[in-house]
């Protein structure tokens, strides 16, 4: 091989050592942004809401429940959710008197969980007796839009989002309990759509609030967030 031939044949190979190298570092570098969790960007948005979300499950009512309950017979808007779930295993129901006066009684209806409840319910470790039925977590599939911010802590971000629940129990997804709770069946509607304001922290970003979370009707109360 000539010298001249040789020669290049090294320059060649320093150049290919050299462009490997290149692409590594801005390879390690792009990673190292998109792991920053300060970064201003829809990965961490997305990863702050669904941390979020994983710890706050949505449930039957927006306050824990105590059980043994009792209501009036008489006053559907009362019975009717306790109702659709003891179609659902998850109550027992008993009839009874009750005393209003002296000389007078009404007809009540207690409820209690049931074996199958009490697996399902998510006891308060504050209030003994009281509890949730909670059926899963919104999980956020993907950010729509989001106002201009910075990767500086305590910048702020408006985002839009889409988001959905995935293995929620036979006993949320049943007709009866949809209509006696109509946020249940709003909260699992394919497809939701949420909104929500992140702050950014030294330790990333964080919810602050959400909002488009559908809300209450008098039956049920608000969705846990």
């Amino acid at each position: 091989m000539k010298m001249e031939d040789a020669a290049k044949e090294v320059g060649m190979k320093r150049y290919g050592r050299t462009v490997r190298m290149g692409v590594l570092c801005g390879l390690v570098l792009t990673g190292f942004a998109g792991c920053k969790k300060t970064a201003d960007n829809t990965i961490n948005y997305k990863s702050a809401l669904n941390t979020y979300y994983a710890a706050h499950p949505a449930c039957l009512w927006s306050q824990p429940k105590k059980f043994p309950a009792q209501a009036d017979t008489s006053d559907t808007s009362k019975t009717s959710p306790y109702d659709a779930l003891v179609d659902q295993g998850l109550l027992v129901r008993t009839t009874a008197e009750k005393k209003a006066m002296i000389i007078l009684s009404k007809q009540v209806t207690n409820y209690d969980l049931s074996d199958k409840g009490r697996s399902a319910w998510t006891a308060d470790p504050n209030q003994p007796g009281y509890g949730n039925f909670c059926y899963g977590h919104a999980e956020v599939t993907s950010i729509d839009s989001a106002t201009p911010s910075s990767d500086q802590p305590g910048a702020t971000v408006q985002v839009s989002y889409h988001a959905a629940f995935s293995d929620a129990p036979g006993w949320a997804t049943a007709q009866e309990t949809q209509t006696a709770f109509p946020n249940v069946q709003a909260n699992l509607v394919s497809g939701r759509t949420g909104s929500a304001t992140l702050s950014n922290t030294q330790n990333g970003w964080v919810v602050a609030s959400v909002a488009g979370v559908p809300k209450a009707t008098s039956a049920d109360g608000a969705v846990v967030e």
